[in-house]
Formats: C-alpha cells, structure tokens, sequence
C-alpha cells in the first residue's frame, strides 16, 4: 500500500515496517496493522494503555467527588442561610 505495508489476505492483516524502541532498542521491527490501517499493539503497548486510561477515570471520578462536596457543602451554606432566615428548608 502507500504506507510500504504488504497486505496478507489469508490474515486480513498489513505487514510493514515500524521505526521505533522496544524493549530499550530503538530500530526498525516487523509489526502488523489491520485492514483499517491501526497498529496493532504489543501486550506492554496494551497494558501501557490501559493504566492510562485507568488513571483517567480515577482522576475523573475524583474531580465528581470534588464537585459533589462542594455542591453539598453549598447545599449546607444555603440551608443555613434559610434556617437563619426562619425559614425550614425542605428535605
């Protein structure tokens, strides 16, 4: 293809040549990508990402902790402002 990757039919597989380090060697290595043109990973690659993306939603779900106490705190500001006001709030 233009990319100098040989398509494999019997695979549905590209097989081509990629510049890059593994395992602390920088070079050129065989490596596969699939018919819409996306690397195929390597099990650290694979790894690699998922503990991105791990990390990701523990930071995302920490900012929704964050702003769900300071959405209760403001809840508990208001509340008191009404109470000092006389007034009961609901619930």
């Amino acid at each position: 293809d233009e990319n100098q990757r040989y398509w494999i039919a019997e695979m549905s597989l590209f097989l081509g040549v990629w510049e890059g380090t593994r395992e602390n060697r920088t070079g050129y290595w065989l490596r596969w990508w699939d018919e819409e043109g996306e690397l195929l990973l390597w099990g650290e690659e694979l790894a690699e990402r998922e503990r991105e993306r791990a990390e990701q939603e523990r930071e995302r779900a920490e900012q929704e902790r964050e702003r769900a106490e300071q959405e209760r705190e403001r809840a508990e500001r208001l509340a008191a402002q009404l109470r000092a006001a006389g007034i009961e709030p609901e619930g």
